[in-house]
């Protein structure tokens, strides 16, 4: 992923440019035509992020020398990736939700599963409804298992519901009826009904958010929808309008968790597909670290400012979840499999009254920050760990986003943190950085050892603006002979954005016996939804030599209640899919069941729209050996101690230059550390790749 190290080259128009919001900075990456990569970092604004995207917007025009309006003008694509929707979950500032449920199933969305994630654990409560039960009220009207119409629907309970909905102040209702699934008819229905009979106008239908089986996920899922539309929506719009008077030319492309993108007017009926938008762009950003055609074996472990989040490629594949929670809350979406841990530069550390040392999970966030912006903080945090290790630079970091400030850091650790434990600043220093890598060595673990796959067989992505401090102790305690540290680590995710393709997800619940099913059922139920993906595609300006169609079913043996969901190929092959799923079945659960009846629970279609990408130009191969500019003490591991490290400057190595650690690399968004007996070397793509010495265990 190659990152131009100076903005000296003039742009090469049009350009693409991808926004991600973070806990603590908003990235910008623009790539223009030629394939040069110019990265840009402000401080987000937690209370309002459209700020934070306009704020790195006109921080990149300033730097570039170009009006704002020229900046989005000559922008051929515009994608982001928000937090927007997750943290109105978190933050329970969501929209008071009415729903409507079918007669019987009033409490469905409050009895839950009853599965508890800690079954030792019977005293912590749930988390609270988004609904309470005066709010939840029954309509009358049965679907059959069936899909047939057992019993109409009562229209006048609709009424009767809508007239309670506007007396008690309802922002947006959420609709999920029984077997609403196999058929919506009765669904929207409703959704007419109150459209006349209620003066609101956000309504969430369990049949269009999401239509799959099982009452609770669906009408889970239908109500966090409810409860995020009106704000997540309107941010979008207003979003979407203030670039367009600012010059941009189309609308913005919205990152889904499922790690593609959609436009604003295809997600705003839909928002829930955008809790994991951002981190999610890592599938983008995990491509761009492959060779063309290469199935790669990649685990990427990005750490920004407040978190870690994890993310296994493996042939070339990420794997795509449909269970999904969130503070508590259960979702039926499709999104791709990330294991997010409270770890990143701004983790504050904490001793306890035992006088035990902690790192996380609680952040500074962007305010007030790690003790050394000077920005209020008081609290230590892994960043002001690094600076008295000497592992961070005193002065402007992520391009002078910030300003760290040495003495700050060491006052921070020492009163907070050395002092309790009895120990000098520096050894404190150390215990912080010891005891966070061990908490991302196991974030790592759980989506790679628990999950069937050999670490050693990878190689780990260490990416983020944090991530490439800590990449080769993580890969060295996990067994990865190799760690890629991307220039644009800083960046990692908006980048990714710019390599994401357009992408559309489909269901169709379809329940048979894999031996026994029609083929002539099989294909009618791909082509209807196969269908809709083409339309919502070429809605999107796509033609039909830039789509890619990908069948999949969800499949399980009889009894079973979790489906796994294999790719099936354009003609549905029964042997193949059976051979397909006992292999996956054997890498997650270890066992199969020789001759097993195997059922299917749905179709899906994955459709695509490919954006053209054009490659980077190859820079110039290393010339000589590249020189530190500037030599200092840090702290290496508990075996080496301190130690005088050389610091080179990111912009002096290129492609073919090797170098033995200790050592230190500087980029304008990032500081890679890279430990003893590793050898860093700047790969064809202008990366750093560390071969992993395996002699030492982590920091």
């Amino acid at each position: 992923m190659n990152a131009v190290p100076s903005l000296v080259a003039p742009l090469v128009a049009p350009w693409r440019i991808g926004v991600d919001v973070g806990g603590t900075f908003t990235d910008m990456v623009l790539r223009d035509s030629a394939g040069a990569v110019r990265i840009f970092k402000a401080p987000s604004v937690p209370a309002d992020p459209s700020e934070g995207v306009l704020g790195v917007l006109r921080l990149a025009a300033q730097q570039l020398d170009l009006p704002l309006s020229a900046l989005l003008r000559d922008c051929a694509l515009f994608v982001h990736g928000s937090t927007v929707a997750t943290n109105t979950i978190l933050e329970k500032k969501g929209a008071k939700v009415g729903m409507l449920t079918t007669e019987g199933f009033r409490d469905s969305l409050e009895i839950r599963r009853g599965i508890r994630d800690n079954q030792w654990d019977h005293r912590a409560p749930f988390p609270e409804v988004l609904v309470p039960r005066y709010l939840r009220l029954p309509v009358r009207g049965r679907i059959g298992a069936d899909g047939t119409e057992l019993a109409p629907l009562v229209a006048e309970d609709v009424d009767a519901a809508a007239k309670v909905f506007t007396a008690e102040g309802v922002e947006s209702v959420a609709v999920c009826l029984f077997n609403s699934f196999l058929d919506g008819a009765h669904e929207r229905t409703v959704g007419g009904q109150l459209a006349k009979s209620w003066n609101g106008k956000w309504v969430s239908l369990s049949s269009e958010v999401m239509p799959t089986m099982g009452e609770y996920e669906r009408g889970s899922t239908a109500v966090v929808n409810a409860y995020i539309a009106p704000k997540v929506t309107s941010y979008l719009h207003a979003l979407d309008e203030q670039l367009r008077q600012f010059g941009l030319p189309r609308s913005l492309l919205l990152l889904q968790s499922n790690g593609g993108a959609v436009s604003v007017d295809q997600v705003a009926a839909r928002p829930v597909m955008l809790v994991l938008s951002g981190p999610a762009a890592g599938v983008g950003a995990l491509k761009g670290c492959a060779a063309p055609g290469e199935m790669a074996n990649l685990i990427s472990m990005e750490i920004g400012g407040t978190s870690c989040d994890v993310m296994v490629m493996a042939e070339g594949q990420v794997p795509v979840t449909d269970e999904l929670t969130i503070d508590g809350y259960h979702l039926t979406t499709p999104s791709v499999e990330i294991h997010t841990v409270g770890a990143g530069g701004g983790t504050v550390a904490w001793v306890d009254d035992a006088g035990l040392l902690h790192v996380g999970p609680q952040g500074a966030g962007a305010r007030p920050g790690p003790a050394a912006y000077g920005t209020g903080g008081e609290n230590p945090t892994v960043t002001d760990a690094q600076l008295v290790l000497g592992r961070l630079r005193p002065g402007p970091l992520a391009g002078g986003a910030v300003t760290l400030d040495g003495a700050l850091a060491r006052k921070a650790v020492e009163t907070k943190l050395a002092g309790p434990l009895g120990l000098s600043v520096e050894d404190a220093a150390a215990g912080v950085i010891r005891l966070l890598e061990q908490n991302l060595l196991h974030a790592v673990e759980r989506l790679s050892i628990e999950r069937g796959h050999n670490p050693a067989t990878f190689t780990l992505v260490a990416a983020g603006g944090a991530g490439p401090m800590h990449g080769t102790a993580v890969a060295r305690a996990l067994g990865c002979r190799r760690a890629l540290l991307p220039r644009a680590a800083g960046a990692f995710c908006a980048l990714g954005m710019l390599q994401s393709d357009v992408r559309q997800d489909y269901l169709q619940v379809f329940l048979a016996d894999l031996d026994k099913a029609e083929a002539a059922s099989l294909e009618a139920g791909f082509g209807l939804i196969e269908t809709r993906a083409r339309e919502a595609l070429a809605r999107d300006g796509f033609g039909a030599d830039a789509v890619e169609i990908e069948r999949e079913a969800d499949l399980r043996y009889d009894g079973q209640q979790w489906p796994v969901r294999v790719a099936t190929g354009a003609v549905f092959n029964a042997a193949a899919a059976r051979k397909a799923f006992e292999a996956e079945h054997q890498r997650l659960f270890g066992h199969i069941q020789p001759g097993g009846r195997i059922d299917i629970t749905a179709l899906r279609v994955v459709g695509r729209g490919r954006l053209d990408w054009t490659p980077p130009a190859a820079r110039a191969p290393q010339a000589g050996t590249p020189k530190p500019r500037d030599t200092r003490k840090v702290w290496i591991d508990p075996a080496t101690g301190w130690r005088d490290v050389p610091i080179y400057d990111g912009a002096d190595l290129a492609p073919g230059c090797r170098l033995s650690g200790p050592l230190l690399v500087e980029e304008r968004t990032m500081t890679a550390f890279v430990g003893p007996e590793d050898v860093l070397e700047v790969d064809a793509r202008d990366d750093f790749l560390v071969h992993v010495g395996t002699a030492r265990g982590a920091s």
